[in-house]
């Protein structure tokens, strides 16, 4: 059975137990409500046994009554926005679907799902229409009762008031949260009805986890900017996991980004958590930078070579080239994909993650880490700085050809890290930290660019022999390679004029 997905955007009200029903009815884009009608469910709702899934904002349930009755996946995406996977209830009972499964193996990590709590809810719901009949928004007054399963069972009782965007604009929440406010409602703390069934668990299970931090890294230290950045990338990685698996447009590339950055921190603050602790886990992040890297370029060159394709006058585009660069990409996008989604099921890549979350929980520390961020991180990003300077410099001096294309893709990487350095200490050293985050990013762009145009030449040059030797004329191709090798040239000039602009004593002042 495929699933059926969309975005739900909603915000949740504490309310007593048989609230009225708000009107709204008066807010501006709003013509007139329907009548409200009242709507019985019954859900049950599924988690590992540390509550994995609702830790990370993710709900998962099998629900009955209502209008959409069936299995329903929910993955938070900010902004108060999450993405709704339905699946049918079918006939497997109560077993998780597979394709829901596979979603969330990123916190399962091949571990069992069970139920954890039995939530019913009494709703009365109305639709605001505008003018011309089209749904705005969905307003719910639910009287919810829950009980936790387990070895111990909690019952506990509720009332709230949601508001789901259904077609209005996104200001309309606005003034719909002003109205209930002017009412006496007031914003929940929570997003899903499973947070608060098990309110008592999860706080249980946070403490520990929380305590160890504070101990490791005070507020201010520099161990508590680094870590702060590394638990926010590891969770950003986590998120786009299931986006992956879904295919969403840039999905992995960042994902890809993610790793990189998580690889990079650690090796760049070195004076907070020696990389002799982390070798092997940057080295995993590589490997796993490296495996969706494979499907990231692949779908890049082919979206550049097409377009330079579609660029070129049509009287200079001799025989099937469109159709060859197709061909060419068509098999290898095919199993970089494969063996992207093969990775992310793999015992390595669950080992990987385990690694990240021991890295957050329980980081290996040195004594400079609870030294005030000011005084030990500026350092960390000054080091960044000079290995870009340096090679920039061996770039620069290297023989034109293809040992400065390397020297300037080592360059690149340099920059990478840099930048990366930059934001991690951005919170704690503010204005001076982005500044110069700005000024690597625009270095690390130019080098990219510098780079994607010398791998696309080296396509183009495929491309023909191949078209050559398949007796069709390789005249196209020469000319596409000769527009990359002239983009490339441009490129590294521009990029020399980007490092010394940058690099100026008043730009430079932070980090040299």
């Amino acid at each position: 059975m495929s699933a059926t997905n969309a975005n739900e955007t909603e915000r949740k009200y504490e309310a007593q137990p048989g609230r009225a029903m708000p009107r709204l009815d008066r807010l501006p884009q709003v013509a007139a409500a329907s009548a409200p009608h009242e709507e019985v469910l019954e859900a049950e709702y599924y988690d590992t046994d540390g509550l994995r899934l609702i830790r990370n904002g993710i709900t998962l349930r099998r629900r009955r009554g209502g209008n959409d009755a069936g299995w329903h996946l929910k993955l938070p995406l900010g902004g108060g926005t999450r993405r709704e996977i339905r699946q049918p209830l079918g006939r497997g009972g109560r077993t998780v679907p597979a394709e829901l499964a596979r979603l969330v193996r990123v916190y399962t990590r091949g571990g069992p799902l069970r139920p954890v709590a039995r939530i019913n809810t009494r709703r009365q719901v109305l639709t605001l229409v505008d003018a011309a009949g089209d749904s705005l928004a969905e307003i719910a007054a639910d009287d919810v009762s829950a009980q936790t399963l387990g070895e111990e069972t909690t019952i506990s009782q509720w009332g709230e008031v949601e508001v789901e965007l259904t077609g209005g604009r996104p200001g309309l929440l606005e003034d719909a949260d002003a109205w209930l406010r002017r009412e006496g409602l007031r914003p929940s703390s929570r997003t899903a009805k499973l947070e608060r069934a098990l309110a008592d668990q999860l706080a249980e299970a946070d403490q520990p986890a929380a305590r160890n931090g504070r101990q490791q890294a005070p507020d201010g230290s520099a161990g508590a900017v680094v870590l702060a950045f590394l638990e926010q990338q590891v969770a950003r990685l986590k998120a786009l996991d299931p986006m992956v698996r879904l295919d969403e447009p840039d999905s992995v590339h960042q994902m890809r980004v993610t790793a990189r950055r998580l690889r990079s921190t650690l090796q760049s603050f070195g004076q907070v958590i020696p990389e002799s602790r982390t070798s092997q886990l940057t080295a995993e992040l590589k490997w796993l930078g490296i495996v969706l890297g494979a499907a990231r370029d692949a779908e890049v060159l082919a979206t550049r070579l097409e377009r330079s394709i579609r660029a070129t006058p049509q009287e200079l585009v001799l025989g099937p080239v469109m159709a060859r660069v197709q061909g060419h990409f068509a098999p290898v996008q095919a199993a970089a994909r494969k063996a992207a989604l093969a990775a992310l099921d793999s015992e390595r890549y669950f080992a990987l993650l385990d690694a990240l979350d021991d890295l957050v929980s329980a980081p290996p520390v040195t004594a400079a880490a609870a030294r005030p961020a000011g005084r030990v991180l500026p350092a960390e990003a000054r080091r960044a700085y000079r290995r870009t300077a340096k090679r920039i410099r061996r770039a620069q001096r290297a023989r034109p050809g293809p040992d400065q294309d390397v020297a300037y893709h080592e360059a690149r990487k340099a920059a990478k890290r840099a930048r990366y350095a930059g934001e991690a200490v951005s919170p704690a050293i503010g204005k001076p930290a982005r500044r110069f985050t700005r000024q690597m990013k625009r270095v690390q762009t130019v080098l990219g660019d510098h780079q994607d145009a010398i791998v696309a030449r080296g396509v183009d040059r495929e491309l023909g022999i191949g078209a050559q030797l398949a007796g069709e004329n390789a005249f196209s191709y020469g000319l596409l390679y000769e527009r990359e090798s002239e983009r490339a040239d441009r490129l590294k000039k521009q990029a020399n004029r980007t490092w010394r602009h940058q690099s100026r004593p008043h730009f430079r002042r932070w980090a040299s």
